[in-house]
């Protein structure tokens, strides 16, 4: 049991047996002492003061000496500040915490079991049209990571992509492979099919400008505005014309049509899926838009039906959430076709017949909060019942520094591109250390160029609380000091290379039985009490929905363990059962920092 719970429960009896009455776990309030005061734990008795009748001083006192003389093997003295009552945890407290870590191979995290919740999460939501880029870097990762952490809290999870295969957009890449493609593939290009495809829609966006250039000049020549004329020549230019009636023939099912948009689709999922493994996230079920819109529309005109929506005279259908505060939706056009909101109606409930949804989440950028705040109302109204209480996890935008890494477009920063140069830099970057390691062969110091550059991507980015905009910077992001990935896999790889060397002098032998005899110093003890915290980020990244809790807790143990380590011997120390203490004590530092680092889907080298 962690120490946490035996002071609480041994506090509320203090309380029964002190005062006649009872109390309640959220009312005993326990947190880490400050560094200022002695002691490790800190209890505040102002809750209690009513029920004393005394001063926050004389109460403290009394619950003081009522742990100490009670649970004399947690509690080896205490002090009082005003109303805070500080305690010291006895070391054999701290040493049998150390086994009890050590003993668990998932310390920390819930298991999961046939009745526990299902959660889906939905991540990443690409477009057909082009590849991912830095933003959708941003998603996947912070999706993997949610997902992640769900489970580690005890929930069963599907993950699950939702992708943008039809519309406007698509056509264009098909229509501009059509008339410069010349029957290029990726096997005869060479390039990713999601590439490929993204070439082809900045090569429609590069005809389609200058047809509207010319035809604007042919307008205000003769007689309109120049404003008028270009929003006219927007909507005249042949290529735009041409895209429409794809699309046209694409909804009437026309096969030749159908043919060439698989065709490209194959690609850019076969793109798709090399990114995607390259940055190790996946899914456990793939949505398609162009499968959701029609059950999206049936849906819609069912709540049409039932009169929780409203037809207006040209046709078009309407949700009116003015009494909800909202304002009115549309969900259907005056033309019958759909709009992003039915699709996510029919997506739901394709997903709700697939799957028992308990909970729902969402992980789509800030600019979409309105959406979803209106899709909840929807989906409740609609009878979906995790519709009311669907999350949407809310990320800001993702930017890099002027002039860096542009992609082939010069407008947004390729994944692909971000990937290579991150590990690029990476080995660049950990040529002296990785020129010491004896025995290292090509591949596995590419391995590791691997591991930590991106261990440097993500965790930068996953470090940031996801609801702030932020700047990644690639060249930070990589530093082997502060507040990086590749700082903490360094500590984890250092800790494997001393655990390494103990085995081979055969130190280390009968730990768990000689640790015992041991003394913790304050350094000590600061570890082993970040170690017992592991639990407590876990709960609480998965009930604020924020991952960002174990990246910096990772961190804060690194930290405190290269402390420890610079400040004192480990295999040099001549002490054998204080010598086997911090061994297993740096054992337990690198489990913790690898199944917390595993939680964010970052690797970490056994060798650095």
């Amino acid at each position: 049991m962690q120490i946490e719970q035996r002071l609480t429960e041994a506090v509320i009896a203090a309380i029964k047996a002190l005062y006649g009455a009872e109390v309640t776990q959220q009312q005993v309030q326990l947190s880490t002492t400050k560094k200022e005061f002695e002691g490790h734990l800190t209890l505040v008795v102002f809750p209690f003061l009513k029920i004393s009748k005394k001063k926050p001083e004389q109460t403290a006192e009394e619950i003081g000496i009522y742990l100490v003389e009670q649970l004399p093997e947690v509690v080896s003295k205490y002090n009082v500040i005003k109303g805070f009552l500080n305690l010291t945890i006895a070391d054999q407290c701290w040493l049998q915490l150390l086994a009890d870590i050590n003993a668990d191979e998932n310390y920390g995290l819930k298991p999961v079991t046939e009745e526990s919740p299902l959660v889906m999460i939905e991540y990443s939501s690409p477009n057909t049209n082009k590849p991912l880029h830095l933003g959708h870097v941003r998603n996947n990762l912070l999706g993997w990571a949610l997902s992640r952490v769900m489970e580690a809290n005890g929930n069963r999870v599907v993950r699950t992509n939702i992708v943008n295969d039809r519309g406007i957009h698509i056509c264009k890449s098909m229509l501009a492979w059509l008339k410069w493609g010349n029957g290029e593939t990726p096997e005869s290009s060479g390039k990713k099919g999601d590439h490929l495809i993204g070439d082809y829609y900045v090569a429609f966006d590069k005809h389609y400008r200058e047809e509207v250039s010319q035809l604007k000049e042919q307008l205000v020549l003769s007689g309109l505005s120049a404003e008028e004329a270009e929003e006219k020549a927007k909507q005249e230019a042949p290529l735009i014309k041409e895209a429409h009636d794809m699309l046209v023939r694409w909804e009437q099912g026309d096969k030749e049509v159908r043919a060439l948009w698989q065709r490209m689709n194959e690609w850019v999922y076969a793109g798709f899926d090399e990114t995607y493994k390259a940055l190790g996230v996946g899914f456990d079920k793939i949505y398609y838009e162009s499968q959701t819109y029609l059950e999206g529309k049936s849906k819609v005109m069912e709540g049409l039906d039932k009169g929780l929506f409203y037809r207006r005279a040209d046709g078009s259908v309407w949700a009116d959430l003015t009494a909800e505060g909202l304002d009115e939706k549309l969900l259907l056009r005056a033309d019958g076709t759909s709009v992003y909101m039915t699709q996510d109606i029919g997506t739901a409930k394709l997903r709700y017949e697939d799957y028992p949804i308990d909970k729902m989440i969402y992980v789509v950028g800030n600019e979409q909060n309105y959406h979803f705040q209106v899709l909840s109302i929807l989906l409740d109204k609609l009878g979906f019942k995790w519709g009311k209480d669907l999350v949407h996890f809310s990320y800001g935008m993702v930017e890099l520094p002027n002039g860096k890494m542009k992609s082939r477009e010069g407008t947004v920063v390729d994944a692909d591109d971000l990937i290579a140069t991150m590990i690029a830099d990476a080995r660049e970057m950990s040529k002296d250390k990785t020129a010491k390691l004896t025995n290292l062969t090509e591949p596995e110091a590419a391995e590791i160029a691997r591991i930590v550059g991106l261990g440097a991507l993500k965790y930068f980015i996953l470090k940031v609380d996801a609801r702030k905009n932020m700047l990644f910077n690639p060249e930070e992001s990589i530093d082997f000091n502060g507040n990086t990935g590749p700082f903490i896999q360094y500590t984890y790889a250092r800790i494997r290379s001393i655990l390494r060397k103990a085995t081979d002098n055969g130190q280390g032998d009968n730990c768990q039985r000689s640790i015992a005899k041991s003394q913790l110093n304050d350094k000590e003890i600061q570890l082993v009490q970040r170690l017992a915290a592991f639990g407590t980020a876990v709960r609480q990244a998965g009930t604020d929905y924020n991952v960002s809790v174990i990246a910096n807790y990772c961190y804060d143990l690194a930290k405190d363990y290269n402390t420890f380590y610079h400040d004192f011997p480990i295999l040099r120390e001549e002490n054998e059962a204080l010598r086997n203490m911090r061994l297993m004590l740096s054992a337990a530092v690198a489990k913790v920092i690898k199944l917390g680092m595993g939680l964010l889907g970052i690797e970490v080298p056994e060798r650095m």
